[in-house]
């Protein structure tokens, strides 16, 4: 499914001059569906207008030798994430660290239209992988309580690096997605404690994100990001 309009989506990137703004800009125009990039020199920012999935804007930069950081996608209200991990090594205890294997945004286009924006790392090579929307967020037991199919994606099959993507406009409200589960299988119609599952949680629009250091952990975003792509979050 083609998508339908056209969305933005923030990116801070360490921009030093006018030449790292055109050697952006230049490889992010590079994809189709860019409607408009626009960089700000001074707060450190990459605004992209269009219909390309964000993280093909991500590694389009890091062509460039530089690192990105999504800051907000889309109007208030209008995007989320979801965090891939393994449960099947810390099902006896929940609040130890997962490995993660993926990550999903999925972006608002319409009310009755969503962006699907699907990445897996660390797949075994050549094997097909099959992701669904689960009707409950129930991690409790990992991938097994999450319940009934709401809507599958279609199959995926990984490189020889193990990686596979998909990017695909799906006719479901966001909205309704927001709560529950998203979950990765080997089996299109089975769900097993290996598989890999993640709730899926609202995120920042475009420009209503501006934190630059955690409350939590007092780390800057660089850093943060440097934890995140320890642990496979690109």
């Amino acid at each position: 499914m083609t998508i339908s309009e056209a969305f933005e989506t923030v990116y801070n990137v360490p921009l030093l001059c006018n030449s790292c703004i055109e050697s952006v800009t230049k490889e992010i125009k590079k994809n189709e569906g860019i409607n408009e990039v626009k960089c700000d020199l001074q707060k450190q920012t990459v605004s992209v207008l269009g219909t390309t999935a964000p993280s093909k804007i991500i590694k389009s930069i890091q062509e460039t030798g530089k690192d990105a950081i999504i800051r907000g996608t889309g109007s208030s209200n209008s995007a989320a994430v979801c965090i891939l991990e393994d449960f099947n090594k810390s099902i006896k205890d929940f609040n130890s660290i997962r490995d993660v294997y993926g990550l999903c945004r999925i972006i608002k286009i319409k009310e009755n239209e969503s962006f699907i924006d699907l990445t897996l790392t660390g797949m075994k090579p050549s094997i097909p992988y099959f992701a669904s929307f689960m009707k409950s967020g129930d991690l409790s037991n990992g991938p097994l309580n999450t319940g009934d199919y709401l809507y599958k994606l279609p199959k995926m099959i990984s490189d020889l690096n193990g990686k596979c993507q998909q990017f695909i406009s799906i006719p479901i409200k966001m909205d309704e997605l927001i709560g529950r589960s998203l979950v990765v299988s080997i089996d299109e119609n089975k769900i097993f404690m290996d598989s890999m599952a993640g709730v899926i949680a609202r995120s920042a629009g475009a420009w209503e994100n501006d934190k630059y250091v955690c409350s939590c952990t007092g780390k800057n975003i660089w850093q943060e990001r440097i934890d995140a792509k320890e642990r496979g979050i690109n």
